[in-house]
């Protein structure tokens, strides 16, 4: 089964549990075979945003900090149009899940075109979304 139909039917098995909050998959899950560049920060894409192997390098290395429990993939309220299309489902945001102060977060986006990190799930947690653990937190990273 290729990337694009093994995200697609997780997709659809989070939108099942849970219709009112937007699915959140791994780093690896969304990036992995996405060659859509528009696929995420579209209107950045052309204007300065790093390419999509560029933008998943940069968060693997962020997940890999010790101040770092996981980074997570937010998806649009249209990614299921995706079904319809070739098109690769689009992303709305990145989660970090983090002990780090939110200024050190900050920091982490340098070069990434973003418009900001903001703390929390900015349209509620998915019921299948991780829990952040003691002494962490949830950053946004959002564009446009």
């Amino acid at each position: 089964m290729d990337a694009r139909k093994t995200l697609l039917d997780k997709l659809e098995a989070l939108d099942a549990l849970d219709e009112d909050h937007l699915p959140v998959v791994t780093l690896d899950e969304y990036f992995d075979g996405n060659a859509q560049e528009d696929s995420i920060a579209p209107n950045q894409w052309g204007y300065g945003r790093p390419t999509l192997r560029e933008i998943h390098a940069h968060f693997q290395a962020i997940a890999r900090r010790p101040d770092v429990q996981g980074v997570y993939v937010g998806l649009h309220q249209d990614w299921g149009m995706a079904l319809e299309c070739d098109d690769w489902p689009t992303a709305e945001n990145i989660h970090v899940i983090s002990s780090a102060t939110q200024a050190d977060a900050e920091r982490w986006l340098e070069g990434l075109e973003a418009d900001g990190l903001i703390t929390g799930w900015p349209y509620g947690k998915h019921a299948a979304g991780p829990e952040a653990g003691e002494g962490f937190q949830v950053y946004t990273v959002c564009w446009d």
